[in-house]
């Protein structure tokens, strides 16, 4: 049997395809609307989310697993070091590590750089987005965006934050110094 793609379409009770292909462009397959129904392919939600993840955390994991049961696809925009630097960010983990850390996790379809904050209205054309999901630190700020797709603001794990962990592992690691200096000093006594 012969397939060929749909050219065509004109509908009037039934569907008549008119293929593409080799055959002749007066033959025509009719298929009734109970049975196009089980040809039908479901339309595939995907979603889009922009961030830094710096200091990956349970808090971007569980972000990343709330929005991709929004979707069947989730794709992550990642901050570049240069975005990150125009908005005044410090990461501690280079681009290229936060882009392949995000890029392993089995909840995310895709990852692209974020290069500006105007870009968003040419990905979500360019992918065919139908949902904007950001963290809810963003409330409000992505609203234009409603005019491409659906946008939705998820809320943000309690306790735990990049900034949280930043100044942990700084207090830690300042109070370590500061206990390595005292045993130097012990031992030399």
């Amino acid at each position: 049997m012969r397939t060929a793609s749909a050219g065509a379409l004109r509908f009037s009770g039934t569907l008549e395809i008119f293929p593409t292909g080799k055959m002749s462009s007066h033959t025509a397959m009719r298929i009734s609307p109970a049975r196009l129904a089980t040809f039908r392919r479901e339309a595939v939600v995907k979603v889009l989310t922009y961030g830094t993840f710096d200091l990956l955390h349970i808090g971007h994991l569980n972000l990343l697993e709330r929005l991709k049961a929004l979707g069947d696809e989730l794709y992550v925009a990642v901050s570049t070091d240069e975005f990150n630097h125009q908005k005044g960010k410090r990461c501690v983990v280079s681009f290229e590590d936060r882009i392949r850390l995000v890029s392993a996790l089995r909840c995310v379809t895709g990852v692209l750089p974020e290069n500006s904050w105007d870009q968003k209205p040419h990905d979500i054309r360019r992918l065919g987005i139908d949902v904007l999901g950001m963290g809810g630190d963003w409330v409000g700020k992505f609203d234009a965006m409603k005019a491409h797709c659906k946008v939705v603001y998820l809320p943000r794990t309690e306790g735990i934050s990049t900034t949280f962990l930043r100044e942990t592992i700084m207090e830690r690691g300042t109070s370590m110094v500061a206990l390595k200096a005292a045993e130097a000093r012990v031992d030399h006594n």
